[in-house]
């Protein structure tokens, strides 16, 4: 359905079972599980679907080793769960990350879980080895049954050191573990999209709208993009707006009967940065580190670059997050004391993202201490409306059991029984993965005729949905782009396809062109272009949704004009250079 399709539906029939609100990785599972069971569920994403904290995670799908300190035993398990179920049902996205913990000290840390046991908020002193072989140990513990990953091991300090040479020399000893990444989180949520659209026509989602309270117990969507009105009366609404649940019930709820607050987000920022030096220090694996002030950092591989992170600070408006210039010099510092001898220009940070965790309102001081478990409480709106089921807290990892979790308490609440499972269900271009994938790539290329060069990259770009887009290239005149890995014809079905509505849509979270650190001021017109011509846009419409992407990403993501610009000359030089070696 498009969107004229929704809203003539909506006003014809206003009456929906369940109103989804939020298309963030929670909402968006939620919606699938729902729609799985055959509820009328209608989703509503204020922005773009994934746009906010779930397009800025730092790109792990792991357990959550530091929280064992927490003696948050229950969501560890339910992690290493889930991890290990996306590793099955996403091979797409998710594959393991070898991750190695560079220890300084050996008894330190001992007594962090007895201090939260006993309730007290100081900081945690440094893990020595002692502490992380316990941590550890229990993580094997933990997927002893599946094992589908090694088990840890120990390192010297002179074992360490041959590995990694530009280790900071003080280190005492270092432990490898596994746990996982994901190379598209945005992506993946729009898989979950359109697995749930695809139950039937009982399921429905429009993004850049926007759900308000008219009367008591009486709501209007607005659609962001057209200006379209209309009525709608959910039996059910989940507030599944992560760190804006507080605001959505602001929206949901009359002044009289608005709930206290219930979030108290934290803000972590993160760097891209593309130097051969330090890509080659890491030889392939994630560290895991801890900063000289006890704050776990991390980098590893990402795209080609790598990805540094995080931090970890209250805020209180969602909306006006940025990775602000004390966190970049923080995050660099972090960087100089794991690896002193690796130098990082300016220039070569190529992109910065940050987001809001949804984490539950807290008065811990030291906000690695508040809870990263979720829970779902039922509000009532009075006045006849429709009760609200709010999604608090979470942790991308574990965004499948959570919309289990949301969706049972709905089917509950509305009398019906679940029907469909999905603990064992391939998530979109996960299903019927090849176990061989250069037989699978052989035989599309084929029958495509796309080159194997064209559809090893789909492969990883949208795993066995690349068939989709490649019988959609191969039967449409095509043409390169100013980036050689796109065509004209890949973002003309992106943008038909996936509910692409803004430039940053399309070139921030269904193509991983500006978090690579490649994308262009040439690209980013060839890209407009396409979406203008699309959207059958004028031209100063286009003008005005140029001007409103390079604003964003300067403010947001730390790339500016003058940047693209630069990688303009950088992409041509490249080409001339692979032109005269060839």
């Amino acid at each position: 359905m498009n969107r004229e399709e929704i809203f003539n539906g909506l006003a014809e029939s206003p009456k929906v079972d369940v109103c989804v609100l939020g298309g963030g990785i929670n909402g968006l599972s939620v919606f699938r599980e729902l729609a799985l069971q055959g509820v009328n569920v209608l989703l509503v994403e204020k922005h773009d679907y994934c746009s906010g904290a779930s397009a800025a995670l730092s790109r792990m799908v792991h357990g959550g080793l530091r929280y064992l300190e927490n003696g948050e035993f229950s969501l560890v398990r339910e992690s290493l769960v889930e991890r290990d179920r996306l590793l099955k049902n996403a091979p797409h996205y998710v594959a393991p990350l070898p991750t190695t913990v560079p220890i300084f000290d050996i008894f330190s840390g001992l007594a962090n879980g007895a201090v939260r046991f006993l309730g007290l908020t100081r900081r945690p002193s440094r893990r020595g080895a002692v502490a992380v072989k316990m941590g550890l140990g229990i993580y094997d513990f933990l997927t002893r049954k599946r094992a589908l990953m090694p088990k840890h091991a120990f390192r010297g300090r002179r074992a360490t050191l041959s590995r990694w040479p530009a280790l900071n020399p003080q280190i005492k000893s270092s432990a490898t573990y596994y746990d996982a990444w994901v190379s598209q989180p945005e992506r993946l949520g729009i898989e979950l999209l359109k697995d749930g659209l695809a139950a039937g026509s009982h399921a429905r989602a429009v993004n850049h709208a926007e759900l308000t309270l008219t009367a008591p117990g009486r709501y209007e969507l607005k659609d962001g993009v057209t200006g379209t009105v209309a009525a709608i009366e959910p039996a059910l609404i989940i507030n599944a707006t992560g760190g804006w649940i507080d605001i959505a019930n602001g929206a949901l709820f009359s002044k009289a009967s608005r709930p206290a607050p219930l979030m108290g987000g934290t803000k972590g920022s993160h760097l891209i940065i593309d130097n051969p030096e330090l890509m080659e220090a890491l030889d392939g694996h994630m560290i895991y580190y801890e900063n000289e002030d006890g704050r776990i950092c991390i980098l590893f591989p990402y795209l080609g670059k790598v990805l540094v992170g995080s931090t970890d600070i209250r805020v209180d408006d969602p909306e006006t997050v940025r990775c602000e210039p004390d966190e970049r010099d923080y995050i660099l510092q972090s960087l100089a004391f794991v690896l002193p001898d690796i130098k990082i220009r300016p220039e070569e940070v190529v992109f910065q993202f940050s987001g809001v965790r949804p984490l539950p309102a807290s008065e811990d001081s030291f906000t690695g201490r508040i809870p990263r478990d979720h829970f779902c409480t039922f509000v009532e709106t009075g006045d006849n409306g429709p009760p609200v089921l709010c999604m608090i807290g979470g942790k991308w990892t574990t965004f499948r059991s959570f919309g289990e979790l949301a969706a049972d308490l709905a089917l509950e609440r509305l009398e019906r029984q679940r029907r469909v499972a999905t603990g064992d269900r391939a998530i979109g271009g996960g299903r019927h993965f090849p176990s061989d994938r250069e037989a699978w790539i052989h035989d599309v290329a084929l029958a495509t005729g796309l080159s194997k060069e064209r559809m090893r990259t789909l492969l990883a770009r949208y795993g066995t949905d690349s068939t989709l887009i490649a019988d959609f290239i191969a039967v449409g005149s095509d043409h390169v782009l100013p980036h050689p890995g796109y065509s004209a014809r890949e973002l003309q079905f992106l943008i038909r396809n996936e509910a692409v509505e803004h430039l940053d849509d399309l070139l921030l979270r269904r193509t991983t062109l500006a978090i690579s650190g490649e994308l262009s001021l040439d690209m980013t017109d060839a890209a407009l272009a396409l979406l203008a011509h699309e959207k059958h846009w004028p031209p100063a419409r286009a003008a005005h949704e140029r001007e409103r992407f390079l604003t964003l990403l300067a403010a947001r993501h730390g790339v500016d004009e003058e940047t693209l610009s630069a990688r303009n000359e950088q992409r041509s030089a490249l080409c001339e250079t692979t032109a005269r070696s060839g």
